[in-house]
């Protein structure tokens, strides 16, 4: 499939930070900070899903 340069932009954003946030998780295993950052993750990835598969949608070039 052959998607457009706002597609590839908004995934390497999420993208982005979803590695951090795992990162962070994986620094601090065993404490509080990093379970919220392995479930603030998670929501990234499910609000990154929602965000291309809308912009799927409606983009013309992407379509």
């Amino acid at each position: 499939m052959k998607t457009c340069h706002r597609f590839t932009s908004i995934k390497a954003d999420f993208e982005q930070d979803i590695r951090f946030l795992c990162g962070h998780a994986e620094r601090h295993q065993g404490a509080a900070s990093a379970k919220t950052s392995w479930k603030n993750a998670v929501s990234v990835k499910r609000n990154m899903a929602r965000a291309l598969n809308r912009h799927l949608e409606r983009c013309p070039e992407c379509g």
